[in-house]
């Protein structure tokens, strides 16, 4: 059984496939405007195609058979699987389930290794069941891990609670996260601040005043972007 879905799902993907759309995917990365890996492969499938077969196989796969397709070195086989994980979570009620799915999520974090990814997957699983269950201990573990991406997990992990109007949580892996090495987490902690930004602006503005000056450059063009022009441009000024 696991062959023929497997099969089936691989054989959907690739009837969409766009090869002029793959093709344009390393060339992207390649002039470092990407965020996919070096060994990453694509098929150029459109992303509401990719939804629909999501929505066509999240009920009839296994969480084994995610898993191989969540490990697969094409792209949308990864964005599918974790689309299709996300059904499952959204759908049921048992919370002995959606724990099964959780831990699903953690054991293979290591595939939800660029923007698309966990963008798509994190805050409409690991946040939402953090939320929700009053785990923001699951989120601190990932946000002390050595590892960049698990430390970006759970900094976008922190999407549900901006989005329930909750922000403590954010702005302390944020601010945890400033002087981080890496330009992606810096693109991150700017995201998540800008969308706090849109829910509540002078909560935005308040941790700004405490902070921007010692914000990297990407996370504060990133918290600024919906401010006003004239805003935008002081705090700007004052990093000169």
């Amino acid at each position: 059984m696991t062959n023929n879905i497997l099969k089936e799902i691989k054989e959907s993907l690739a009837v969409l496939s766009i090869p002029e759309k793959a093709a344009f995917f390393p060339k992207f990365f390649k002039t470092g405007k990407g965020e996919y890996g070096e060994g990453d492969l694509f098929l150029g499938v459109k992303v509401p195609d990719q939804r629909a077969v999501a929505k066509e196989y999240y009920a009839k796969i296994s969480l084994s058979e995610l898993g191989e397709l969540l490990s697969s070195p094409y792209h949308e086989h990864r964005l599918t699987a974790l689309i299709m994980l996300i059904h499952r979570f959204e759908k049921t009620k048992n919370l002995a389930t959606k724990e099964e799915i959780i831990n699903f999520y953690l054991k293979n974090l290591d595939f939800v290794n660029n923007w698309d990814l966990v963008d798509t997957s994190c805050y409409k699983v690991l946040g939402r069941y953090a939320f929700e269950n009053q785990k923001e201990n699951l989120l601190r573990d990932l946000a002390a891990s050595e590892k960049m991406w698990h430390k970006r997990v759970a900094v976008v992990g922190t999407m549900h609670y901006v989005k329930k109007g909750s922000f403590e949580l954010t702005k302390e892996f944020v601010t945890q996260n400033l002087h981080h090495p890496h330009d992606l987490m810096h693109k991150a902690n700017g995201w998540l601040l800008r969308e706090m930004g849109n829910k509540n602006e002078a909560e935005l503005i308040s941790y700004l005043n405490q902070y921007y000056k010692e914000m990297p450059r990407t996370c504060l063009r990133y918290a600024i972007e919906k401010l006003d022009e004239d805003l935008r441009q002081d705090y700007l000024k004052g990093r000169i």
